[in-house]
């Protein structure tokens, strides 16, 4: 069962209260998607023509919702991967404060249209933003070499999900990336980072979101 909760910095997030796991940090999510996937991350391509990006757990949509918006912003070309092998009902969406906080009733439309779209369908939201999503898990996902530029990892934190955090699923990443490309995740665990490390990954511990101590950031050199 999933709960409509509100974080510290008046953004929302969601329960599972089967696995009492909030989908965001309970100190903000909004901060913490900001600074672990776009400062930390995207915004590391800004002199890119075009990024692809590999979202692992659409989830609430926060995080392709920033993305988008950053996009708009910047003027950057963006083509969005994301895998949710679970969705949140639409009624729950309904409720997100995302695109008011964000105040944008352009990003409020997409929002609720990214949700709606159908698994498998490629949709233009604007010149900027292409977006894709697919009811896999990343185990399930049949992961093309070279592809990527930029992986949100965004799935349910070890201790509750750790089939999702296993040295092949980070190996899948390591291919699906190019040379280059970097992974980023609100994870710090130290299993985590052995596995990124043994798979060929640079990896750096950044400073983390209000809230937490650390994050990870991966690269493919």
């Amino acid at each position: 069962m999933l709960q409509l909760i509100t974080s510290a910095d008046g953004s929302h997030t969601l329960l599972n209260t089967e696995m009492n796991e909030t989908y965001h940090s309970t100190k903000g999510a909004l901060q913490e998607s900001i600074h672990v996937f776009i400062k930390s991350g995207l915004e590391l391509f800004s002199k890119k023509e075009q990024v692809s990006i590999l979202e692992i757990g659409f989830g609430t949509g926060l995080n392709a919702l920033l993305t988008l918006e950053y996009a708009m912003n910047h003027q950057e070309k963006i083509a969005y991967t994301t895998l949710e092998p679970f969705p949140v009902d639409f009624s729950l969406v309904e409720q997100m404060n995302y695109p008011e906080l964000m105040q944008s009733s352009e990003l409020k439309n997409a929002f609720e249209a990214m949700h709606l779209l159908a698994f498998g369908q490629r949709e233009k939201y604007n010149v900027y933003f292409t977006f894709i999503k697919e009811k896999q898990k990343l185990e399930e996902y049949p992961i093309t070499p070279d592809v990527f530029d930029l992986i949100y990892y965004d799935a349910f934190a070890p201790s509750k999900q750790p089939e999702v955090w296993d040295v092949e699923n980070m190996r899948k990443c390591y291919t699906g990336l190019k040379q280059g490309g970097i992974l980023v995740s609100y994870c710090a665990s130290g299993q985590f980072k052995r596995n990124l490390k043994e798979v060929g990954f640079t990896v750096e511990t950044l400073e983390g979101p209000p809230g937490k101590k650390e994050m990870t950031r991966a690269s493919k050199l």
